[in-house]
């Protein structure tokens, strides 16, 4: 076998040294800084235009039947909020869809179940706000009552989801099926 040498001793040289000068260039923009400011205030108005004018549509009769996470942030920061009545047909949908839930937690996907829970928390905090003005003072303790526990048992329900802890999060799913289903009897008595 031969000898290997290092590989530095075979790349050194020892009598010839190399200087580089090296500068700092400045790097300048191929626009000048009018032509700049010009375009910065093109892209921000339009922006502030389309922002102003998806704010400013009305909202339709039927907007609460697609509640989709494709449409969460047009849905948050753009649209104002929903009538009671919209807030009412949301929270039956909603209803509807944490039953048809029940899947993704056999399967357990575990993110999917989370990030579903976070919209719809979101969602429900403002619907039953929105809901409250329309029930008459009869019904109302009642209610509040039930969203109360609506809200524990859906933070509960991240919570144990985030764990993972299946028993848990099985047990906790069903409260909050059954806290939804009471408020929304509630809201159709």
């Amino acid at each position: 076998m031969g000898s290997l040498a290092k590989p530095t001793a075979l790349c050194h040289h020892p009598h010839v040294t190399h200087h580089r000068n090296w500068s700092l260039r400045t790097i300048r923009a191929s626009s000048s800084g009018e032509d700049n400011l010009t375009h910065r205030r093109k892209v921000v108005s339009t922006f502030l235009a389309t922002s102003v004018a998806l704010g400013l549509q009305a909202t339709p009769m039927a907007l609460a039947e697609n509640w989709g996470t494709r449409s969460f942030i047009r849905e948050r920061f753009f649209e104002p909020g929903l009538s009671p009545e919209d807030a009412i047909a949301r929270i039956r949908q909603t209803t509807e869809g944490l039953h048809s839930m029940r899947e993704m937690l056999d399967t357990m996907s575990w993110r999917y179940v989370i990030f579903y829970i976070r919209l719809k928390q979101a969602y429900l905090s403002q619907d039953v706000k929105n809901a409250l003005t329309i029930l008459p003072e009869s019904r109302r303790k009642s209610y509040i009552k039930t969203a109360n526990e609506l809200v524990d048992n859906m933070a509960e329900f991240d919570y144990y989801v985030r764990t993972p802890k299946v028993y848990e999060s099985y047990l906790y799913y069903e409260k909050t099926l059954k806290s939804l289903d009471d408020l929304v009897a509630i809201l159709d008595s």
